[in-house]
């Protein structure tokens, strides 16, 4: 299947490992893949910009995601507060500190495998011959993975909507 990727599409996979590894992940997730393509210069990436998905915006609402700030909210904790001083006090990223950094080759978990099973799925269903950056786009929102699904939301974009417009 690889071989049926553009060199945009490469970038992404190559990418979303990268945000896997700076994200502590052992394995590339769905959501790694949404992050690369926010910074992907085709298709996939133009896409998720025009609606408002900017790279900066979507690690803001991850960094959120991973520490729960409405749960902590609910017992009195201001996350923001938090992350503050100890970054203050600590250095940027002080919270993200601690699991150390996977090396070598990461693989695919089972989510993002199905998520390159509908990317192909789709071409070939609307027969065309190579993959590209949109194409992964449209096999990310295909799946409808919970974490992606929340994120897009957190940041006002309707997944459905969005779909439409990568498939188009």
């Amino acid at each position: 299947m690889f071989e049926r990727f553009t060199e945009e599409a490469r970038w992404v996979v190559v990418h979303a490992q990268e945000e896997a590894r700076d994200l502590r992940s052992e394995r590339i997730e769905p959501v790694h893949l949404l992050l690369a393509l926010t910074r992907d210069p085709g298709r996939g990436g133009t896409t998720l910009r025009g609606a408002g998905v900017e790279p900066d915006r979507l690690r803001e609402a991850l960094s959120r995601r991973a520490l729960d700030a409405d749960a902590l909210a609910a017992v009195g904790i201001d996350l923001d507060a938090v992350r503050s001083a100890a970054e203050a006090a600590f250095g940027p990223g002080a919270l993200d500190r601690g699991k150390p950094v996977p090396t070598g080759h990461l693989p695919f978990s089972d989510e993002c495998k199905r998520v390159l099973e509908q990317t192909l799925r789709y071409v070939t269903r609307t027969q065309q011959k190579r993959i590209d950056s949109g194409h992964v786009l449209v096999g990310l929102l295909a799946v409808a993975d919970p974490a992606v699904t929340r994120l897009l939301q957190q940041l006002g974009t309707d997944p459905d909507s969005l779909r439409e417009q990568a498939a188009a």
